[in-house]
């Protein structure tokens, strides 16, 4: 009989070390080229097909992560016009590569360019006609990418012709190019995810399977999302890149190529889409539609038909590789080329196509029309193909950004003075983090590091100041609007509003592409004060924010006691119960050391010496605060053990479910993932808690269907996995159940609740993404450490209302049966973004609950407390959610 295989366990560690010790891959210990070493022009630049084996974009082939690094290597090693560098590395530990491109004469002067290009972006102690001089001298920094979403394929294979061919063609337009742009070339941003698509490609090449999904995310925690990074800058991909955007090179023109054009177009090129935000700068959504009018023009002139622009995207939301760009004053570009699947070609007969487009109905996809002059009208679509459109709007961007060179060059630097300008001028002269004022002062230096990853300028007082009618004390953080990047830091600190646009004057609402509102004070619940007027402080630059170390008052009798405040307190509870410690909750508030304390509060008991190093260690690196305790606080306390967590990790690959493991990855709390076989054998008592990532309830039950994948990857839970979820909860377990997920749990256990706007229809409760006022029950276990009110991120989320259980005879499930520990606000609950009928569909009703179930509880989160790393300031619902099942449950072995 086969030994039956045990839960996956969450090992970043484990993958970084399994992949960096393969032999198999170039980026091992030692087996990196000695750097320092350029071409000396002898060589002759090789051409991507001869590292391959294959031409660039052939049927059935992908070039994977260690053939690109091969390739770019060999070009650096051969062309005196190729430096390639590594700027970070992945996840996975795999190096991250930028190719800096451009003439031989370019390259020995590069830091040259480079220190103009951050004079000019910066646009710091320049006259107007010292700027037209640096524009003169200057060159065009220019940013191509092989793009994120590593399904969308042809992006990382046309990067390599693209750098052969700049850095070898001859003709007097590449000429031109590489003697007024240096390029930044960066071939792969996920390389984790390209070599896990070559594999999954290659395994199921020429058997029924051959253009499955993918049953993993292609990037460790974030899949699609890491395009949904750019902002919060979490990831250490996106941190990598940012760098080289914000801190280093400031490119003037950022392009990011795509794979996902809405069909059957061939590629999408701007203009882009309504609306635009009122914070991105006019010329930049000028340089937007000249550089698209370039690439349009190009494809028309090599016969490439099917280009269309100014559908699906738009320029409202910062969150985007292209779209932050925006912000910074810089020229960002997305092309969407069409794809069929991975490598493999596709016959589109003319019958095949729509006759309108599905994101454009009243657009026809077989008349001319000025933003489709040309429409596709089917044929064969290759891999080769894709990369052929992406070739040609590279070389559009890169023939424009050379001919208008000193325009780009000042244009960046006019759009900074102008910030500065009017950032100068006041409307707000500045924003005001004051330590004193925050719930949880950790969160406030976690939102100036976010700042400072995307380049903003912050200060931080040396000496107490006045400003707005108000005294501030030393150490605040000071963001003045009197800098470049202004129009990144109103978007990130101020509300968004969404404009009312319609389909047609006086018909429905046209909802948002994507993220409506994504204010960052309020989502990661950080006081902030806005200040008018100008004013003088004096202050010093901030690199990195850091926490200022903590302390421990007093010699413990009994025991030391923690704020449950501070996100990090979760943390330091988890360290401390990893390493043996007696902690607990107190049930209740109290009065200690001449203090208040609220319920919630985290009580250490006295271990001795180590105890005191410990919460000592944890204080200076954390910046908690730990007050030693006589005696016993006089309430009840709930013992904590570490919990033993399982996650729900379908074959229905889950972005969710990413997350979630990197806020516990973040957080310590050891876990196992559980797929379907592990559900459904049951043997679930050795778990306290059992998370589902928010997830659609029928791919939870039914996964993929069968046909559609290899078999060990098709089915979900079923009902067997369902009962076996059950009876896990029946027996003491604690189920935590994310938006979507919620409906899972409702219809499979009969609970008393239902997601109250299931049935409403769209055009009368729609809420995209955006965020929304919640009010908490402090008293409850679930929301210790928590303000009385937060803000909640839904992203057509759930809203609950409380009903009579299945076959019960208790009426409404109302006091203790059902717990509510949150509700959304009233009135309208709308902070920030779009909303339609929030009023009617969303205000009082329940967002969080707790449902008994027999000796356990399913927790209800109706909406993503953990969502995209961001709302910082609910992420307790989740953390306290799996500590609270570990209270009064006994440990089982494992």
């Amino acid at each position: 009989m086969k030994a039956r295989p045990r839960p996956i366990r969450s090992a970043l560690v484990l993958g970084a070390i399994l992949w960096s010790a393969s032999a198999a891959h170039p980026w091992v210990a030692g087996a990196r080229p000695q750097q320092g070493l350029r071409a000396t022009g002898a060589e002759t630049p090789p051409h991507p097909a001869s590292v391959f084996g294959f031409e660039p974009g052939a049927d059935h082939k992908l070039a994977d992560y260690s053939a690109i690094l091969e390739y770019f290597r060999a070009l650096d090693a051969a062309s005196a016009r190729v430096r390639e560098e590594e700027i970070g590395r992945s996840v996975l530990g795999r190096p991250l590569i930028l190719a800096v491109i451009s003439s031989e004469e370019n390259l020995r002067q590069i830091e040259r360019w480079r220190s103009i290009s951050e004079r000019l972006a910066r646009a710091v102690g320049l006259s107007d006609e010292e700027a037209r001089r640096l524009a003169g001298e200057g060159r065009a920094v220019v940013w191509i990418d092989g793009g994120l979403h590593a399904t969308e394929v042809a992006g990382a294979q046309h990067t390599p012709l693209l750098a052969y061919t700049v850095a070898t063609d001859t003709s007097q337009a590449m000429q031109r190019v590489r003697e007024n742009v240096v390029l930044l070339l960066m071939p792969v941003m996920n390389p984790d995810g390209l070599d896990i698509v070559a594999e999954w490609y290659r395994r199921n090449l020429g058997t029924p399977y051959e253009t499955a999904d993918l049953p993993w995310l292609y990037h460790h925690y974030v899949g699609h999302d890491n395009n949904r990074d750019w902002y919060m800058i979490t990831q250490p991909e996106t941190e990598a890149v940012a760098r080289i955007l914000y801190h280093e090179w400031y490119p003037q023109i950022v392009y990011n190529h795509h794979q996902t054009g809405p069909f059957p177009a061939r590629i999408f090129v701007p203009p882009f889409a309504e609306p635009v935000s009122p914070h991105i700068p006019p010329l930049v959504i000028r340089g937007v539609n000249l550089v698209g009018s370039a690439m349009a023009n190009r494809f028309a002139r090599e016969g490439k038909p099917g280009v269309v622009s100014r559908v699906v995207y738009n320029a409202w939301w910062n969150g985007g590789m292209r779209t932050a760009p925006y912000f910074h004053n810089m020229i960002g570009i997305l092309t969407e080329t069409a794809l069929y699947e991975y490598a493999t070609p596709r016959y589109y007969t003319p019958d095949s196509l729509p006759p309108t487009f599905r994101s454009a109905p009243t657009l026809s996809t077989v008349q001319p029309s000025t933003f489709y002059p040309d429409p596709w009208k089917g044929g064969w679509w290759r891999l080769r193909d894709a990369v052929d459109y992406m070739m040609t709007g590279s070389h559009a961007l890169l023939e424009i950004a050379a001919a208008r060179k000193d325009d780009w060059l000042y244009g960046i630097y006019q759009m900074g003075r102008e910030a500065i300008e009017k950032g100068r001028a006041g409307n707000p002269f500045a924003y005001v983090i004051a330590p004193g004022e925050q719930w949880d002062a950790g969160e406030a230096v976690q939102l100036v590091n976010v700042l400072r990853r995307g380049g903003v300028e912050v200060h931080r007082a040396t000496e107490p100041f006045q400003a707005g009618g108000r005294e501030y004390p030393s150490g605040s953080y000071v963001v003045y609007a009197a800098q470049a990047f202004r129009p990144h830091v109103l978007d990130l600190l101020e509300r968004q509003v969404y404009p009312d646009r319609r389909l047609y004057p006086g018909g429905p609402r046209e909802p948002p592409y994507d993220i409506a509102g994504w204010t960052l004070p309020i989502q990661m619940g950080v006081a902030m004060r806005r200040v008018e007027e100008p004013f003088v402080a004096r202050s010093e630059a901030v690199d990195v924010a850091r926490v200022e170390p903590g302390q421990v008052v007093g010699h413990a009798g009994y025991g030391y006691l923690l704020s449950h405040r501070p996100n990090t307190s979760v943390l330091a509870v988890n360290r401390l119960l990893k390493d043996g410690e007696r902690v607990g909750l107190a049930a209740a508030g109290f009065e200690a050391a001449g203090e208040r304390f609220d319920a919630g509060t985290i009580v250490i008991r006295n271990g001795g010496r180590r105890t005191r190093q410990r919460i000592e260690a944890l204080a200076r690196d954390q910046g908690l605060e730990f007050v030693a305790l006589a005696r016993p606080p006089g309430v009840r306390v709930d013992d904590l053990r570490l919990p033993r967590v399982g996650l729900y990790g379908s074959w229905v690959a889950n972005m969710d479910e990413g997350w979630t493991r990197w806020i516990l990855d973040r957080y310590e709390f050891p876990f196992d993932r559980l797929r379907d076989t592990d559900l459904r054998r049951g043997n679930l008592h050795r778990y306290d808690a059992i998370i589902l990532a928010s997830q659609d309830p029928f791919r939870i039950l039914g996964g993929h269907t069968p046909g559609t994948m290899p078999p060990e990857y098709v089915g979900g839970l079923g009902p067997e996995g369902a009962a076996a979820l059950k009876r896990y909860v029946q027996a003491g377990g604690s189920l935590v159940a994310l938006d979507s997920a919620a409906d899972f749990a409702i219809a499979q256990f009969g609970l008393p609740v239902e997601n109250s706007a299931a049935r409403v229809p769209r055009d009368s409760f729609y809420i995209p993404g955006s965020l929304v006022a919640l009010r908490l029950n402090t008293a409850h276990a679930l929301a210790y450490g928590m303000p009385d009110s937060a803000a909640a991120f839904f992203v057509e989320s759930r809203a609950f209302k409380l009903v009579k259980p299945a076959g019960g005879e208790t009426g409404r499930a109302q006091g203790p049966q059902v717990e509510v520990v949150a509700r959304y606000g009233d009135g309208d609950p709308l902070l920030s973004g779009w909303a339609v009928g929030a009023e009617r569909y969303l205000a009082g009703n329940p967002a969080v609950v707790r449902v008994p179930l027999g000796k356990g509880s399913v927790v209800l989160i109706g909406f993503r407390a953990q969502f995209r790393g961001q709302p910082r300031a609910t992420f307790k619902l989740l953390f306290n959610a799996l500590h609270a099942a570990t209270v009064n449950r006994a440990p089982t072995n494992r």
